[in-house]
């Protein structure tokens, strides 16, 4: 019963993803937002009448209810922002959609997730590139992310299925469309060793304003993304620069001057948003991840937690997640802890010398 009010709130006209976990944070959940009164939905920042309006139409409850049918006729999965079974890294980005659309068998919460994207024309180099990264992942047990796209994309999905990885497909249309419609075959086989995955409703055909969208849930699913070949724009190049807004680790494959799609991974490095790639042990290094099967770099953290309160406990999780640290705004909204709350919980680890703070407002673990 619960789904259905998840499922209808994504189909609210002029109600987007942040707008919608406003709307549930000052409600309770979902289903409280529709049966709130108009005078409390009022007071909610950003809510106007003409949203007011649209939750109080019934037809969205019945819209939602006819688009779960529909996809247990499909077997499609309905995964709702507050289910355990939601990307826990997606979660943690302000614009993470309400509402996923599944079809698989992966775990869309592997320890290690990877995201492999680049420019549709690969090149044998690229290509060959993206075996090696993919053959070095196979021993972490790593899950891939990419787009199901023309060259790098594809290259990565079929890499990861020869190797025997889970490999996701975040699509720019529904769940139930392939797009491009070559890719059929990979597609189907992802279905038994990794997933296909969307925030559109079943049915949607691909348009142009739905990639840029897609490659913020690219960004926002993995630890680490891969730009293997680009150009100076694009696609691979919207990625990145989203995995570096939410403070994820990228790394850029570096290429010939003269090629035009390496320009976008060359641009990357030299702009110092990517780290240079020349081997998986580049990425092994900086994400801690040199063992294999080893803890990944959240669980090496070697500090006494003990004698933390349950709240300090949370905030030295979150922090041990980022090697490079966290902004104070991001720390509240990640952690749910109110700003005046958060300064004295940082302070007083930093009094224990677990943290320690950076210019800028920034803290990071003080041991990592």
């Amino acid at each position: 019963m619960t789904k259905i009010y998840q499922v209808a709130l994504s189909l609210i006209p002029g109600v987007g993803n942040a707008l919608a976990k406003v709307l549930i944070s000052y409600c309770g959940s979902a289903e409280a937002v529709f049966k709130s009164r108009t005078s409390q939905l009022a007071k909610i920042p950003g809510i106007g009448s003409k949203t007011i309006q649209a939750i109080r139409v019934n037809q969205v409850l019945e819209k939602a209810e006819r688009e779960i049918q529909h996809c247990e006729k499909k077997n499609i999965s309905i995964l709702s922002f507050t289910d355990e079974a939601y990307p826990h890294r997606l979660k943690q980005i302000y614009d993470a959609p309400v509402v996923l659309y599944y079809k698989g068998k992966a775990n869309l919460n592997a320890q290690k997730v990877v995201s492999i994207v680049g420019t549709r024309n690969a090149t044998a180099y690229g290509k060959k590139v993206v075996e090696e990264i993919v053959e070095g992942l196979e021993k972490h047990h790593a899950l891939i992310v990419s787009g199901l796209a023309y060259g790098i994309d594809i290259h990565a999905h079929r890499s990861s299925l020869k190797c025997g990885l889970k490999t996701i497909g975040v699509l720019a249309n529904g769940p139930d469309i392939i797009y491009p419609y070559n890719h059929t075959t990979t597609a189907q086989e992802m279905l038994d060793h990794g997933a296909l995955v969307s925030e559109i409703k079943p049915g949607v055909k691909p348009e142009a304003h739905y990639f840029p969208a897609r490659n913020r849930i690219i960004a926002g699913m993995a630890d680490v993304t891969i730009v293997v070949e680009a150009a100076t724009s694009g696609g691979a190049l919207i990625t990145a620069n989203l995995a570096n807004d939410y403070n994820r680790e990228v790394f850029a494959l570096p290429g010939n001057v003269h090629q035009m799609y390496s320009k976008g991974c060359n641009t990357l490095i030299k702009s110092h948003k990517a780290h240079l790639f020349t081997s998986i042990e580049d990425i092994e290094y900086i994400m801690n991840w040199d063992l294999p099967d080893g803890p990944s770099q959240p669980d090496r953290v070697t500090l006494d937690l003990s004698g933390l309160t349950e709240n300090e406990q949370k905030l030295v999780q979150l922090l041990a997640n980022y090697r490079a640290g966290m902004l104070l705004d991001e720390i509240s909204w990640k952690s749910q802890t109110p700003i005046n709350q958060l300064a004295s919980l940082l302070l007083n680890l930093e009094f224990k010398g677990i943290i320690k703070s950076l210019p800028g407002k920034k803290y990071k673990l003080a041991r990592i």
